[in-house]
This record gives structure tokens, C-alpha cells and sequence, in this order.
């Protein structure tokens, strides 16, 4: 009989013991959790204003390596990515002003149309201005899965450890701070579920379409 036990879990990090897991299986689980899990990102940025020594183009690779935060709960059909959807594309904006001194711009000062959907942390410089320099930016964030581009990696770590018992592993996964990692695992488990639902359906189209 298949059974998991949360060993440990603190805001990024949790380790689960599975037992009665087919590898395979339990494999899949920490590849989808990796990558597969869909993760709010950048995608595209209008730079409205950059008198910044960083190029516009290098504006945009860091704004889309933010990680940003996202809430399972607060979007429908998680696992069913549709980037032309409103609901899957939140806009981001910001304006650091005309710079008085030498500082550097950080994460908190992008202000998202969703509360739900915003920087990991307040801290992450973005680009630091002299005086009279100014960055005034619309950014526009959507769901993604880490297999089309790094920057929707859903976790850091994602590792399968064996122990002495035949039928027992330890996953272990480490969250980019995205998604909380009990939840991240859930939707592991229901992307995966979604995915062998598609095979099971191909397979009987293909028996279907064989049979006389």
C-alpha cells in the first residue's frame, strides 16, 4: 500500500518519505515538480524610460528572473496553460523617479495589478541609477512551466534520495519561494495525474482506431 509522510517543511523546503511508490513514478514526481508545475514570470516588457547604464534588453532578462508569487488557489485550471487567457497574465509596473542620488532600484518597487502576484521579496536589485537617471517600465507577467524557459522553474532542488528499505524514498524539494512547497507538491501530483489521464486517452484512441 502506497503512503507518504512529511518528514520536515519550513517556507521553502520539505522533505516527504514515500513508500509503496512505483520509481518510476515517484521520478516523474520530482522532474514535475522541477519544471512542470506552472509559475507566474515576466514574459514581456515595455520600456517606457531607461536613461540606466543597463540596456534595455538586460532590464527585461532581470525583471523575468524575479521570482513572483504564485497562488494555485487564486487561478482556474492550473494545469490547463492558456497564455491569451486575461486570467493568466498579470501586469506589473514601475517608476523609480528621477534618481536625486546614486541608489539602487529593487523588487519592491514593482506594484502588480494582483496582490497575489508580486516579487518573492522586497530586497532583489533590479538596476542601480546615478543622479538624474530614471527606469519607467510595464511589465507583463504569465503562467509558464520551467521546461520552455528557466525563469518558470517552479522549484531550486528537486531530488529523489533511496534509503535501505527497497520500496521506501525521501523526496525532497526546495521551493524558488514561488509557491509554498506542500502546495507545489500537490500540484506535482495533480499535473501528474492530468498527464497519465492524457496518455491513458491516446492509448484507447490508438487501440480505437487499430481495432478491425
Amino acid at each position: 500500500m502506497s503512503s507518504l509522510e512529511v518528514l520536515s517543511k519550513d517556507e521553502r523546503k520539505i522533505s516527504i518519505r514515500l513508500r509503496g511508490v512505483p520509481l518510476q513514478y515517484a521520478n516523474a514526481l520530482r522532474r514535475i515538480c522541477l519544471n512542470g508545475v506552472p509559475v507566474f514570470a515576466v514574459d514581456t516588457v515595455d520600456i517606457v524610460e531607461n536613461t540606466s547604464v543597463l540596456a534595455d534588453e538586460g532590464l527585461a532578462h532581470r525583471l523575468g528572473l524575479i521570482p513572483l508569487r504564485t497562488d494555485s488557489s487564486e487561478f482556474k485550471n492550473l494545469a490547463e496553460i492558456d497564455p491569451d487567457d486575461p486570467i493568466n497574465r498579470v501586469m506589473l509596473t514601475l517608476d523609480s523617479g528621477e534618481a536625486a542620488e546614486t541608489r539602487t532600484v529593487l523588487s519592491s518597487e514593482l506594484v502588480s495589478e494582483d496582490s497575489s502576484v508580486k516579487p518573492i521579496s522586497d530586497t532583489i536589485p533590479i538596476v542601480e541609477l546615478a543622479p538624474g537617471q530614471r527606469i519607467k517600465v510595464e511589465a507583463y507577467a504569465r503562467l509558464g512551466r520551467g521546461t520552455e524557459h528557466a525563469k518558470w522553474n517552479s522549484s531550486n532542488v528537486s531530488v529523489l534520495t533511496a534509503t535501505d528499505k527497497e520500496d521506501e524514498r525521501i523526496l525532497t524539494i526546495e521551493s524558488t519561494g514561488a509557491m509554498d512547497p506542500a502546495q507545489l507538491v500537490l500540484e506535482g501530483v495533480t499535473e501528474l495525474s492530468r498527464r497519465l489521464a492524457d496518455f491513458r486517452t491516446m492509448l484507447d484512441e490508438m487501440k480505437a482506431q487499430s481495432a478491425p
